[in-house]
């Protein structure tokens, strides 16, 4: 996928303005918060297994090749195979390999952001693959020829209408427009898929280091028939996935769900060790597991290995209102929303996606939802410090602020002209809301700025104290 990243202003003008975008946006964020805000109050020990899971994936951070290594010898064990990827293009290079030395036509794959990310499936289609999407959201977006937005609802910006549109084009026959009659449709097609399928291809959401197991979780099944039914199923997931137990992954486990979809678990939780044994019914006769670094290594190394903590349950975008205001296209990668605007310029790099850290509001939501703890604030607030440091900040970005530190360390005339912004903003207000304002059609060419009430916070604050 081509990032696009140095787009987001644009692309958030044209997402805000985007009617079924918004009706899309709005549906899904109230669900998922909602839903998750009753899971962790019906937990009482859920901070406590954040707790727990911060500490255990940083241990795990501090012994990575302790663990790494102990799971390619479990895979190995258990017949399957690792293969190291140093980037994407290695990546993609091992996974092609892999599927020309079988033969492979069609190519069913489950939900995986990593092969996003490598930008596999263009790959394979470019030497003659069919690629088939089985999540019925990467479905959906394969179809619309659109990156996923979401990196667990991947067609959340969609509409019930538009993918009764897609359907129609793609499959023919009457139009469907029941939700029911939608997952059915598209459980039809994709069924002979998976009996034709030569390879395929999953993530993996944890890595067990102990058994040489790779986990996935589904509310659809898909994942367990795309590694069951090929003769070959190849994991891609990120080397920092690894966890040192089968007891360790249920502690993450009891975190996803509740963080990701508000469930007490997902659907399917599969475990998958090697290929198929003599005496299995079905799976697999090759089992790979491609270990991707593209990155990683560096953060490891560095000040942002916090992030390499995250279990991509996508709590951080869902409570985030930049995210709930543009959705996931506008940040013009893989990764989306806050975990998104710390990943890409880590692995694109700081000037591939200026805008992304400088877009968030530094709320904070995004740190005390996740589950594993991410300080993501601290991360977006230093890659700024990084931009500015190699000097990536637009002239006049800097020059504004040039003026605004040079009133700031003047606290007379900043007090002053605070006053008179105050004054002069609530005398052009009705209602309580600004309509229209110079310099600011950013803010309100799409919603009303909130007035203030005449007076600065520090006259508010010293005439409360007064009055004590």
């Amino acid at each position: 996928m081509e990032i696009r990243s140095n787009e987001f202003k644009e692309r958030s003008v044209f997402a805000i303005h985007d009617a079924n975008l918004q009706t899309a946006l709005g549906r899904a964020r109230y669900g998922f918060v909602g839903k998750r805000a009753l899971q962790v109050a019906e937990l009482p020990e859920f901070e406590q297994l954040r707790e727990e899971a911060k500490n255990l994936k940083n241990h795990v951070l501090d012994h990575l090749d302790h663990y790494l290594e102990r799971y390619e010898q479990a895979v190995t064990a258990a017949g399957g195979r690792v293969h190291w990827a140093r980037d994407a293009a290695e990546a993609r290079e091992i996974i092609l390999g892999i599927c020309k030395r079988v033969g492979a036509r069609t190519v069913t794959k489950g939900k995986s952001m990593v092969s996003e990310e490598i930008d596999l499936n263009d790959a394979l289609i470019e030497h003659g693959m069919e690629v088939v999407e089985t999540d019925l959201g990467e479905y959906i977006i394969q179809l619309a020829h659109e990156p996923p937005s979401h990196i667990i609802a991947p067609a959340v910006h969609k509409t019930k209408d538009q993918v009764s549109d897609l359907f129609e084009a793609a499959h023919g026959g009457p139009r469907k427009t029941q939700i029911p009659e939608l997952v059915d449709e598209a459980r039809r097609v994709l069924r002979d898929k998976y009996f034709r399928a030569d390879v395929g291809i999953t993530g993996g959401n944890f890595l067990v280091a102990e058994t040489g197991s790779s986990i996935i979780v589904t509310n659809e099944g898909n994942g367990d028939l795309t590694q069951t039914l090929a003769k070959v199923h190849i994991v891609t997931s990120g080397i920092e996935r690894v966890v040192p137990t089968l007891d360790d992954a249920t502690l993450f486990l009891r975190l996803l769900a509740r963080s990701a979809t508000g469930q007490e678990t997902e659907t399917y939780t599969t475990i998958s060790t090697g290929p198929r044994r003599a005496d299995d019914l079905d799976g697999p006769e090759e089992y790979h597991v491609v270990l991707v670094d593209n990155g990683r290594s560096k953060m490891l190394a560095g000040r942002f290995r916090d992030m390499l903590r995250c279990i991509r349950c996508g709590a951080c975008m869902n409570h985030c209102p930049v995210y709930g205001a543009v959705g996931g296209h506008a940040y013009g990668w893989v990764y989306p929303g806050p975990m998104g605007s710390v990943l890409t310029p880590l692995i694109k790099g700081l000037d591939a996606a200026y805008d992304l850290p400088n877009a968030c509001t530094l709320n904070g939501r995004c740190q005390s939802v996740c589950p594993v703890k991410i300080p993501l604030p601290e991360l977006l607030r230093e890659l700024r410090h990084l931009q500015h440091q190699q000097n990536i900040t637009p002239v006049m970005q800097k020059r504004a602020l040039g003026v605004w530190r040079w009133v700031a360390t003047r606290p007379k005339l900043y007090h002053a002209l605070e006053q008179i912004a105050a004054r002069a903003l609530s005398g052009i207000a009705r209602r309580g809301r600004i309509r229209r304002l110079p310099f600011a059609g950013g803010w309100t060419d799409s919603r009303d700025l909130p007035a203030p009430t005449g007076r600065t916070f520090l006259e508010l604050w010293q005439g409360k104290r007064g009055q004590q």
